[in-house]
């Protein structure tokens, strides 16, 4: 069966489901973000125009459910995959898995939510909630350092995820996968946050040992120690954001990198404007180089589903040319 089939099927068969029921439900959701670019890469000496999905928010389809097992027990589901727009194609990149976004499957009560399957790390939770741009691949600082040097994906395969209930001020999110994708790998990986959020104020730590990937790993690999602490505090005319955090790998050739970042959302009616700015920096055996990136965007609400925005990236590379990238877009969720 083809991916768009499948999806159809899928789909028609949440139409099936009982009206009447309210024992059971299923929505279906989505993000879609395209934008028209102008990007010049660190290290190039050209630039080029482009359309580009997912500048902001990297566009997906959304399928999730819950059922009442009664008790106060739920049945809990969730199935999302990205979209690329400028293309029709799923995934991020040719060879992601279609519900690559994730897929998980558990229960939910008093005790918080246990999930398994393919889920998103405790690491892309804390990077995501504590700089200003979000998941932006195209303009957060922070997500593009942070996961360019990160071994492996945001989202880890054959997983078990446990949070607590979103309701208590101290949010802890642990995950733990099996080792069942590569032959090279040293072993699991394992993941945990806490979160302090009460009123405007909001902190965050969290730890991460990485030993294996879907994705290549470099020579002598044994695995990959990431701490990463982030605050975020909303004085209502202004919200601050600041992370900072070290990444260790340990292969053939060991790195070290350490990450700061510093950012700021201000609203100005029905507007935001974004400010970011990150340092990383790694050193090798042989070597040591510095990534600095600033970017800055406008993003105005024409309602709260839709969005437009225009948003630039600088950034500077130890001993190559900088690159800067420039785009406007529109996102728009349902």
């Amino acid at each position: 069966m083809t991916r768009p089939i499948l999806v159809a099927a899928f789909i028609a068969a949440l139409t099936c489901l009982p009206t009447a029921s309210r024992a059971q439900s299923a929505v279906l959701y989505g993000l879609i973000d395209a934008s028209g670019s102008n990007v010049k890469p660190v290290g190039n000496s050209s630039d080029r125009w482009q359309l580009d999905n997912g500048n902001m928010t990297r566009s997906f389809l959304g399928l999730r459910g819950t059922e009442d097992l009664g008790g106060g027990l739920r049945a809990v589901w969730k199935l999302e995959s990205y979209l690329r727009v400028d293309t029709g194609g799923s995934g991020r990149v040719d060879g992601d898995g279609f519900w690559a976004r994730e897929a998980s499957v558990g229960l939910s009560g008093a005790f918080g939510t246990s999930v398994i399957g393919r889920n998103p790390s405790p690491l892309w939770h804390a990077v995501v909630n504590f700089n200003p741009f979000g998941e932006s691949i195209g303009f957060s600082p922070s997500m593009r350092q942070t996961f360019g040097a990160v071994i492996g994906d945001t989202r880890w395969n054959n997983s078990v995820s446990y949070t607590n209930n979103p309701g208590d001020a101290l949010r802890v999110n642990v995950a733990y996968n099996a080792d069942e994708t590569n032959p090279n790998s040293g072993g699991h990986n394992v993941g945990a946050s806490v979160s302090y959020i009460t009123g405007p104020f909001a902190a965050t730590v969290v730890a991460e040992r990485i030993r294996n990937s879907a994705q290549a790993l470099p020579a002598g690999f044994e695995q990959q120690i990431v701490f990463q602490a982030g605050a975020t505090y909303d004085f209502r005319f202004l919200r601050v954001y600041g992370q900072a955090g070290r990444i260790k790998t340990e292969a053939a050739s060991d790195a070290k990198t350490t990450l700061y970042q510093l950012g700021a959302a201000v609203p100005i009616g029905t507007s935001l404007v974004l400010a970011a700015y990150g340092h990383s920096r790694t050193k090798t055996p042989t070597l040591s180089s510095t990534d600095k990136q600033g970017s800055i965007a406008y993003d105005y609400f024409l309602s709260k589903n839709t969005d437009i925005y225009v948003a630039a990236l600088y950034e500077k590379l130890s001993n190559v040319s900088s690159g800067r990238s420039f785009a406007g877009g529109v996102r728009h969720r349902f």
